[in-house]
C-alpha cells in the first residue's frame, strides 16, 4: 500500500506540461463580459455578482485534480472549494442497526501541512462522548464521503478509543493496529480487525510518514471526485459498550483537500481598481503542478468620480451661469434700450411741442399784446375801448409768461438741476420786479448732470411760485431770500422773507399752502412752514432727487 501511494503521487509532477488551465468566461450583473484576447476584461462601474469560470484548456489532456484561486488587488489569501472528510464514531444496537453517530469533520489543510508525508506534522485531536441508550457496539470510520467532489488526502495515526472507569483510570477499547508495529515490518495485508470500504475501497490505504524510522497510519487518498473511500473496524470484532459510558477518542491527523470539480469563483462586488484573477493547479497532495492561468480585471471609476468629469461639469456649470447671466444682461439691456428709445421719442415729441408753442402760439399771443398796447395809446379810440385794450394787453402778457413757462417745463433740455436753479431765480426775479421787494439768491451745488423729470420740475416751480405770491400779497416784506442746495441726493429750497409773519396754527383762507404740500407730496417731497408774528416766514422745501437716465 505504501508503494501504491508513491506510484500515485510521483507521476503528478510529470503532468505539468499537459495540465493547461484557462479562464473560460466572466459574468457580471448577469451578463457575459467579453474577454479581450483572454488576457484582460473590463467590467462596468459597480459590478455585482462577478463570476469567474475556469478549468482545463482545450489542449489540456490531464487537468489538475484540484484548483486554487485568488484575486490580486482585493485579497491575499488563496481559495479552494469547501471540501470535507471526517472521522466518525458510530453506535449500533444488538441487532446490528446503527442508532446514532458522532461526526468530527475536517476542512482545507491541517496546520503544519507541507505537501509531503515526510515533512508534514501531525495535529493532535481529542473528543469525548457518552454512549447513547440501546448502544452495544461502536465503529470508528475514517472517510472521504463528504461532498461528492472532495479529493485529497487524510491521514489518521495513533487512534485510541478508551472508556473512563473513574478512580480506576481508563480502559482502552480500540487502538490503531500500527502503534506497536515498525514500518519495516508492514505488509500489504489489511491490519487485523480493520477493513477498507466505500464506493472505491482502493482509495483507503496505508501510508508511511515522517523521517527514519517512518510510521504507518491509515489514509484516505481520494483521487476520484465521483467516489469515496473509507476505513473502519470490523463489526464482528467491534468493542462492546454500555449505554451511559464516558468515552474518549484521541488521534493525530494531517490532511489536505479540495473539490475536484469546482471551477467557479464568485465575488459579490468589486470597487473601482485594477485586479488580476489567478488560478493554479494542485495535485492530490495540494502541491502546485505548475499549471496556472490569469486574467487582468479592470473596474473603472464611476464617471461622476473622475477628475475630467468634474472639470467638464465645472466648465459646463460655469458656461451655463455665464450664459444665463449674459442672457439676463442682454434682456435687461434690451429692455433698457427700448425704454431709452421710448424716452428719446418722448423727449423728441416734448421738444417739438415746446417749439410749436414757442414759435406759433407765443408769436401770436405776443402779436395780440403788441396790437392791444398800440390800440391803448391811440387817442382816436374812446376811453372805454382803450381801457379794454389795456386789460387785453395785460392778459396777453400774462399768457405769454405762462406759455414760456410751459415751454420751459416741456423742453427736455431743461431736465437737470442746473436749469432748474436758473429758472427759479429768473421766475422769482420776474415776480418781484414790479414790487418794492428786493431779491437775494444763494444757490449751491446744482450740477448739470443730475437729471430731473419735467413733472418734478413743474411741481417745484408751482410750489415756489405759490410761496413767492404769498410773500408779495400778504407779508408786507421788503426783502426775500431764496436758497437752493443739493447734497447726497437731497434738494433743499427755502424762501425766506422779513415780513410780518403769521401764526402757522391759525386758520388760513384759500388753498395755497395745502396745494404746495400736495404738489410736493406727489413727487415724493415735503413742504414745511416756519413763521412768527413780526419775524417773517420761511418756507422749506425738501425733495429727494433720484438720477434719471438720459438718452444721449
Amino acid at each position: 500500500m505504501g508503494l501504491w501511494l508513491t506510484v500515485a503521487v510521483l507521476p503528478l509532477k510529470a503532468m505539468e506540461d499537459t495540465n493547461h488551465l484557462e479562464i473560460q468566461s466572466v459574468v457580471a450583473n448577469g451578463q457575459d463580459v467579453p474577454l479581450q484576447g483572454k488576457e484582460a476584461v473590463k467590467l462596468s462601474s459597480f459590478p455585482e455578482n462577478i463570476t469567474f469560470h475556469f478549468g482545463a484548456g482545450t489542449n489540456g489532456t490531464k487537468p489538475p485534480l484540484r484548483l486554487r484561486w485568488t484575486l490580486d488587488g482585493l485579497e491575499d489569501a488563496w481559495h479552494e472549494g469547501s471540501a470535507e472528510m471526517d472521522l466518525t464514531v458510530r453506535f449500533y444496537n444488538s441487532s446490528g442497526d446503527q442508532i446514532s453517530q458522532s461526526l468530527y469533520p475536517i476542512h482545507g489543510e491541517s496546520t503544519g501541512w507541507t505537501g509531503s508525508l515526510k515533512t508534514s506534522s501531525l495535529t493532535h485531536r481529542r473528543e469525548t462522548l457518552v454512549v447513547p441508550p440501546q448502544a452495544s457496539r461502536l465503529l470508528v470510520v475514517i472517510s472521504s464521503a463528504g461532498p461528492p467532489d472532495t479529493v485529497g488526502i487524510y491521514v489518521v495515526a495513533n487512534l485510541v478509543v478508551s472508556k473512563s472507569t473513574g478512580n480506576l483510570g481508563s480502559t482502552v477499547l480500540l487502538q490503531s493496529p500500527f502503534d506497536n508495529t515498525r514500518a519495516e515490518h508492514a505488509s500489504d495485508d489489511l491490519p487485523a480487525g480493520w477493513m477498507h470500504d466505500g464506493t472505491r475501497p482502493s482509495m483507503a490505504s496505508i501510508v508511511k510518514f515522517g523521517q527514519e524510522p517512518q510510521t504507518m497510519a491509515f489514509a484516505i487518498l481520494d483521487t476520484d471526485p465521483t467516489c469515496h473511500g473509507e476505513w473502519h473496524n470490523i463489526f464482528e470484532s467491534a468493542p462492546l459498550v454500555t449505554p451511559g459510558d464516558s468515552l474518549v477518542v484521541e488521534w493525530n491527523e494531517m490532511y489536505s483537500m479540495g473539490l475536484g470539480n469546482y471551477h467557479t469563483a464568485i465575488y459579490d462586488h468589486l470597487p473601482a481598481g485594477h485586479y488580476r484573477f489567478r488560478v493554479r493547479g494542485l495535485d492530490v497532495m495540494g502541491s502546485l503542478t505548475g499549471a496556472e492561468a490569469a486574467i487582468s480585471v479592470f473596474v473603472p471609476v464611476p464617471i461622476w468620480k473622475t477628475p475630467w468629469f468634474w472639470a467638464i461639469a465645472v466648465i459646463g456649470v460655469t458656461a451655463l451661469m455665464v450664459g444665463i447671466s449674459r442672457y439676463f444682461v442682454w434682456h435687461r439691456m434690451r429692455r433698457e434700450m427700448e425704454r431709452l428709445k421710448h424716452q428719446r421719442a418722448l423727449e423728441q415729441e416734448r421738444l417739438r411741442i415746446a417749439h410749436d408753442i414757442h414759435d406759433d402760439l407765443g408769436a401770436r399771443v405776443t402779436q395780440i399784446s403788441l396790437l392791444s398796447a398800440m390800440a391803448q395809446d391811440n387817442s382816436d379810440f374812446p376811453d372805454k375801448a382803450r381801457a379794454d385794450f389795456d386789460r387785453i394787453s395785460k392778459m396777453s402778457r400774462e399768457l405769454v409768461s405762462a406759455l414760456y413757462e410751459t415751454v420751459w417745463a416741456v423742453n427736455p433740455e431743461n431736465d437737470n438741476l442746473e436749469a432748474q436753479g436758473n429758472y427759479l431765480c429768473q421766475m422769482v426775479n420776474q415776480l418781484c420786479e414790479r414790487t418794492p421787494i428786493r431779491c437775494r439768491f444763494n444757490v449751491l451745488g446744482l450740477p448739470h448732470e443730475i437729471q430731473v423729470s419735467s413733472q418734478t420740475r413743474h411741481n417745484i416751480n408751482m410750489a415756489v411760485k405759490e410761496a413767492v405770491h404769498n410773500v408779495i400779497k400778504h407779508s408786507a416784506a421788503t426783502e426775500i431770500t431764496v436758497r437752493m442746495a443739493y447734497a447726497e441726493g437731497l434738494l433743499n429750497i427755502s424762501i425766506e422773507d422779513n415780513g410780518s409773519g403769521f401764526k402757522p396754527d391759525a386758520k388760513m383762507s384759500g388753498h395755497g399752502v395745502s396745494n404746495m404740500k400736495q404738489r410736493l407730496a406727489n413727487v415724493g417731497g415735503s413742504c414745511s412752514i416756519e413763521s412768527q408774528s413780526g419775524k417773517g416766514t420761511t418756507v422749506l422745501i425738501r425733495l429727494a432727487i433720484k438720477p434719471v437716465e438720459h438718452a444721449s
